[in-house]
């Protein structure tokens, strides 16, 4: 027989392991959350709102509204609870020329590195070529970001996976938007709601969705895409409880996908709190 010390023999066991599962487990380094759970919180109290996001352990959040605050007071409260916010979402009438400078210099000020706008309203979606015309306006926006050392994105619901004129939405951004000048943050509910699969578009698309929505889907919905949305809030689940979405098969293609930061958010808790300490519990733990 070969004579092998014991530690060539655990070196080789152990390499052994890891070439089994296909290299050693990741994990989330730092857990964020969108303050749009909290948002009835931040209102009533913006500082002690943050402290209890903090306490939970909470390293990242994402705004959407400042709540009268300005950014340096933001600025300031963040850093006083040890939190960092990435990013920020802005609403579609701030992509213009008059209003989105005053939205990278606030940027600049609480730190975000991405701005994001989160929605389309009915009526504008509903004309003609319009997410033609939206896709122009996200590059036009996309290059005036960029200029300023931001990071444009759009973060979609459902009804992006809707065909409209015999295409998806979706698909017509992520083709028509100059994919450095804008990326995706992908709501990992919503286009689980939708019946479309996140991975394939990791795939498809590999590095365009440096962020995303992490929060449960209790059930899927038939016809999801095209299923209103205030049908769909009551399915959605704090992450890991209840929740019929499989992280781990999403995870493992995070390097793929480009993910950067996950944000943790619940809609409609009834107990937010209890929900974010419940999905970062999981998500602490889980290993991908």
């Amino acid at each position: 027989m070969l004579n092998v010390d014991r530690r060539t023999f655990l070196g080789t066991m152990a390499a052994a392991v890891l070439a089994s599962r296909g290299g050693s487990a990741a994990s989330i380094q730092n857990i964020g959350m969108q303050l749009y759970t909290v948002r009835t919180d931040l209102e009533k109290d913006f500082t002690g709102t943050l402290a209890k996001v903090a306490a939970i352990g909470y390293k990242e959040v994402e705004f959407a509204g400042y709540f009268a605050h300005t950014p340096k007071q933001v600025k300031d409260v963040l850093t006083a609870h040890g939190l960092t916010s990435p990013s920020a979402h802005i609403d579609y009438a701030t992509l213009g020329p008059d209003k989105l400078p005053a939205a990278l210099d606030a940027a600049h000020t609480i730190g975000h590195t991405f701005l994001v706008n989160p929605w389309i309203d009915e009526k504008m979606r509903s004309q003609p070529g319009s997410w033609q015309r939206i896709a122009e306006t996200y590059n036009r926006a996309g290059e005036a970001c960029k200029k300023a050392g931001i990071q444009f994105a759009y973060h979609n619901h459902n009804f992006e996976f809707a065909p409209v004129d015999g295409k998806l939405p979706y698909d017509l951004l992520l083709e028509s938007c100059d994919p450095a000048l804008v990326k995706m943050e992908l709501d990992l509910c919503w286009i689980s709601a939708a019946g479309k699969d996140p991975v394939d578009y990791f795939k498809r698309y590999p590095g365009r969705f440096p962020l995303v929505h992490v929060k449960g889907l209790s059930r899927a919905t038939p016809n999801g895409a095209a299923t209103p949305i205030d049908q769909l809030l009551p399915t959605i689940a704090d992450v890991g409880s209840g929740d019929v979405t499989d992280w781990k098969r999403i995870f493992a293609q995070a390097s793929e996908a480009g993910i950067k930061h996950y944000f943790v958010e619940h809609d409609v808790s009834k107990a937010p709190y209890q929900t974010l300490a419940a999905s970062y519990a999981y998500l602490q733990k889980l290993q991908f």
